[in-house]
């Protein structure tokens, strides 16, 4: 059974970074698309970053501070996110599509303090 496990999550001010992983338990070429969502509490769970068709996608609030990255030979897909807000707390979901089946991650938590 596929899995993906994200980490990296913490506390940081505005204006910080932090960086998150995500590891997936088969070489990630095999999926159709991989990347980043994210939900805080009361909203609807968004698209933040993600690979797909050889290229990448971001929501416009996250694009020019947020990057994304992948290593192939460690299976793994990473967010790079600087110039964090406090619009950003929400806990961060790694999204795998195999065409066939989608498979999500834990979440890790990321706090932003004003």
């Amino acid at each position: 059974q596929v899995q993906v496990v994200e980490s990296g999550g913490g506390q940081v001010q505005a204006g910080g970074s932090l960086k998150l992983s995500c590891a997936a338990s088969i070489s990630i070429s095999n999926f159709y698309a991989m990347g980043w969502y994210r939900q805080a509490p009361g909203k609807r769970r968004e698209l933040v970053a993600t690979f797909q068709g050889g290229g990448t996608k971001y929501a416009d609030s996250m694009k020019g501070r947020f990057t994304i990255s992948r290593d192939n030979a460690k299976n793994t897909v990473y967010l790079q996110m600087n110039n964090l807000k406090p619009e950003d707390t929400a806990v961060y979901y790694c999204n795998a599509d195999q065409g066939v089946d989608v498979t999500w991650g834990q979440g890790t938590q990321v706090t932003v303090s004003s």
